[in-house]
């Protein structure tokens, strides 16, 4: 350690030299040489560290079975003893064969689409039915009343599942030997024959514009509906309108307008607050002015017990007649699926203060209570004019009762 004593020695000479007081310098040195074996320590762990970051990022060696010589060609192997006895060997594979493509699965059809949507609905109703009447029961009264049960807790009502047990139980009195299977087919066309006394299409032609005013209380789906009806209008060759006549709604007429970008088709709006007559009467005129096919007018969601929003709705009608006489020539109600029999009470108070004369029933993937669209047939003499069966734009599909029936009865 003799040299670090004379360079400590040195250093303090050289401080002196620079005016450093005796006394300070022997701890001058020290703290000189402090510092710079810091500063050596921290330039190693620097080289250090760089090397190592260099030898990360540089690929790392073939082994000497990787190496491949460009100039050796590559000689396939020997074709096995059946080519070499006369038999013709498979060709070889290329490496685009190799792999084969990935198989894109077909779109669903709508009655696969309509049985995606019914799922729930055909659990709790058909399936419950299909596991009493596979477990070997006779056709009897005590079977039927179990099937009564199913009917009233899958939403059928009370009225529609007595008029269908009365039904089979005329068809079935006295019969010896009925089987399982044929209850079931007669279920399902008792449930068909109901579902088509009150289909019946809307007739677009009847007058143009053809105005549609959409009635239902808040949050039953009754805007995205409108957009939904737009798009599947629009994807049928019709020029739609939109009059965003719901002004009490905060952003209602904002959702309304993505709704009609999304489809295609022109919304009147006005700010919200404004009296939505004045919206109703906006909508007409350029319905009639751009020629347009359909005019859809959304309103605020009320209920029934709302007297004044029920004469606003009143006002909007007479608003409606006068600028397009007859109009409007359909006032939907929207229904949510999946609050059942809440959903038949809402139809049946609308109807006696408004002139509902049809109804879209939203929701119906998303409950077990499927069979209120029966019910509605039924008790309330209005038609299903569409149902919702999914999330998508095109998943509001007009009502078919023979593909609803087939979807819902129909075996795996």
């Amino acid at each position: 350690m003799e040299w670090l004593s004379r360079f400590i020695q040195r250093l303090a000479d050289l401080l002196g030299d620079l005016g450093v007081p005796e006394a300070s310098r022997t701890l001058g040195a020290l703290g000189l040489v402090y510092v710079l074996v810091t500063l050596l320590i921290f330039l190693a762990i620097f080289a250090l560290f760089r090397r190592l970051r260099r030898r990360r990022s540089e690929p790392p060696p073939l082994e000497p079975s990787e190496e491949v010589t460009p100039e050796a060609p590559v000689t396939p192997p020997p074709p096995p003893a059946a080519a070499r006895e006369g038999e013709e060997s498979a060709p070889a594979r290329t490496p685009a064969e190799a792999v084969p493509p990935a198989v894109i699965a077909p779109p669903l059809n709508l009655l696969e689409r309509m049985r995606a949507g019914l799922a729930k609905t055909q659990t709790s109703l058909v399936g419950r039915i299909d596991a009493l009447l596979g477990a070997g029961k006779k056709v009897d009264a005590d079977l039927l009343e179990e099937i009564e049960e199913i009917l009233i807790t899958a939403d059928l009502g009370m009225k529609t599942t007595r008029e269908l047990m009365g039904s089979l139980e005329k068809r079935f009195d006295g019969t010896d030997g009925a089987t399982p299977e044929a209850l079931r087919r007669a279920l399902q066309e008792e449930i068909g024959a109901r579902l088509r006394l009150e289909a019946a299409p809307i007739d677009y032609s009847a007058a143009s514009p053809f105005v549609i005013m959409v009635v239902g209380v808040n949050g039953v789906g009754k805007t995205t509906t409108i957009g939904k009806l737009a798009h599947y209008l629009s994807s049928q060759g019709k020029k739609v309108v939109l009059g965003a006549g719901d002004t009490f709604r905060a952003a209602a007429a904002e959702q309304l307008v993505i709704w009609g970008e999304r489809s295609g088709v022109d919304v009147i709006r006005h700010d919200e607050g404004s009296d939505p007559a004045a919206v109703a009467f906006d909508a007409a005129r350029a319905a009639v002015a751009r020629k347009a096919d359909v005019l859809i007018l959304d309103t605020a969601g009320r209920l029934h017990t709302k007297v004044n929003l029920m004469e606003e709705l009143k006002k909007v009608r007479r608003v409606l007649d006068r600028e397009i006489p007859g109009a409007p020539h359909e006032t939907l109600l929207v229904l949510d699926a999946t609050t059942g029999q809440n959903a038949l009470v809402q139809a049946r108070l609308f109807k006696e203060t408004v002139a509902i004369s049809g109804i879209a029933l939203t929701k119906l993937d998303g409950t077990a209570r499927g069979g209120i669209v029966v019910a509605i047939g039924c008790e309330l003499n209005l038609p299903v004019r569409f149902v919702g069966i999914g999330e998508g734009i095109d998943d509001l599909r007009p009502f078919e009762p023979d593909l609803f029936v087939e979807a819902l009865f129909q075996r795996d």
